[in-house]
């Protein structure tokens, strides 16, 4: 049974990284870290809230710009975030948010 989630958060940066599946047949578990400050990867922060959505196909990004993959760990990084929208439709999550990124 699957279920559906969406809600939105006011944070600063979010991490993204999942965990393995149980048995091979199945997908993985996803797990999104809300953190109120940027780059919580390099002080080793904890987050306020995990989001832990099991059996996921895939993660979409949307409306985000500036997004890092560090290979170190495997995990995705958005930093300069005002909000953030999880959104789960069956085996699929949706990020959408808003980011206040500096003039480059």
């Amino acid at each position: 049974m699957t279920t559906d989630y969406n809600k939105t958060f006011k944070v600063k940066s979010i991490t993204v990284s999942r965990k393995p599946a149980k048995n091979k047949d199945l997908f993985k578990t996803a797990f999104i870290g809300l953190f109120q400050e940027n780059n919580p990867h390099l002080s080793a922060k904890i987050p306020f809230e995990v989001i832990e959505l099991p059996e996921i196909e895939k993660i979409r990004f949307h409306e985000l710009r500036n997004i890092s993959f560090y290979l170190l760990g495997n995990d995705i990084v958005i930093n300069n975030l005002e909000h953030i929208t999880i959104k789960k439709e069956g085996d699929i999550i949706t990020l959408t948010g808003k980011q206040d990124l500096p003039d480059t």
